[in-house]
């Protein structure tokens, strides 16, 4: 025959109430969805409450004129941030807390680098100095404050009344007094709170380095200074990455320690933004630029650990 013979499709109807392959898979994917959900509703509630609610809301009171007291803020739109952009004290504010950024940054991480090659490699042994040097980390940014204001006292402080002893009278300063030396003097206050954290770090990348690396280079008669800057180093960049965004986002909103030694004087040359934040929200009770104050220098963070990350890690894949 040239017709062939067609066997009919005969499409069975289902039975009430019984489910497919497909039907049971989604029905499956949805129960481990709501469970999974019902987990994560804590972190999520945290969450809302004390980040999204707050950046929500600082957003709309950046653009008000609020003073912290009253019950319906006035919206004002952008004049905080114009007042922001034609304010001269604010844009010294800014070059502080760059300055003390960058010197924190070189200063705290160059000496931790230091004390991690050393005691990786000649005091490997002494692992109590590691604890002794994470000491002043653990300590309150207050009491580490009122310290050193004690230390750098111009009439009865330990640095002028050393210096006198050892015959450096003239190099006797008043070093929060001086508005060339306040900010050097901060930050290596700073610098000395937290290089044992930075150290730690340090540490833990130099102690995955190969052996057979340090080896390798002692048979081809390698320097110190090469195996530094050809082995060590580059194996290190990760803790280098970690300890520079750390130090970058620790040390632009510093608070607590300029706020206890100088106040952000004399006059304005140490104030910070974060310490004029608090200025103009809790002394001129004007929260609404106090706000927008801060969420400029949010952003300013943010940019900058952006531009920091892409670089550092850009360096680590070329490596």
């Amino acid at each position: 025959m040239d017709v062939m013979e067609q066997t009919p499709i005969v499409i069975e109807p289902l039975e009430p109430g019984k489910e497919t392959p497909v039907t049971r898979q989604r029905k499956a994917r949805l129960r481990q969805f709501r469970v999974q959900l019902l987990f994560l509703l804590p972190a999520l509630v945290i969450f809302t409450a004390f980040v999204i609610y707050p950046i929500l809301a600082s957003l709309y009171y950046s653009l008000t004129d609020w003073d912290g007291l009253a019950p319906t803020p006035h919206f004002v739109g952008l004049v905080n941030f114009q007042q922001f952009v034609s304010d001269p004290t604010v844009f010294i504010n800014l070059r502080n807390t760059l300055v003390f950024a960058g010197g924190v940054m070189v200063l705290q991480n160059g000496i931790a680098l230091l004390l991690a090659l050393i005691l990786d490699g000649f005091l490997r042994r002494f692992s109590f100095l590691r604890v002794l040097f994470l000491l002043p980390a653990m300590f309150s940014g207050l009491a580490i404050g009122y310290t050193w204001s004690y230390i750098y006292s111009p009439v009865f402080g330990f640095l002028n009344t050393f210096l006198g002893r050892i015959g450096l009278a003239s190099w006797q300063q008043d070093w929060l007094g001086n508005p060339h030396l306040t900010l050097a003097s901060l930050i290596f206050t700073n610098s000395w709170e937290f290089m044992g954290l930075s150290m730690v770090v340090f540490l833990a990348g130099l102690q995955a380095v190969p052996a057979e690396l340090y080896e390798a280079a002692d048979i081809d008669g390698t320097s110190g200074w090469q195996r530094f800057r050809h082995i060590t180093f580059p194996l290190i960049a990760p803790a280098v990455t970690i300890n520079v965004l750390l130090t970058l986002i620790g040390s632009m909103k510093v608070f607590d320690l300029i706020l206890v030694m100088t106040n952000g004087g004399p006059g304005n040359a140490s104030e910070s933004l974060a310490l004029r934040i608090y200025n103009e929200a809790f002394t001129q009770n004007q929260f609404g630029y106090a706000t927008a104050i801060g969420i400029v220098m949010s952003l300013l963070i943010l940019g900058l650990s952006m531009l920091n990350l892409r670089l550092l890690r850009k360096r680590e894949v070329e490596l």
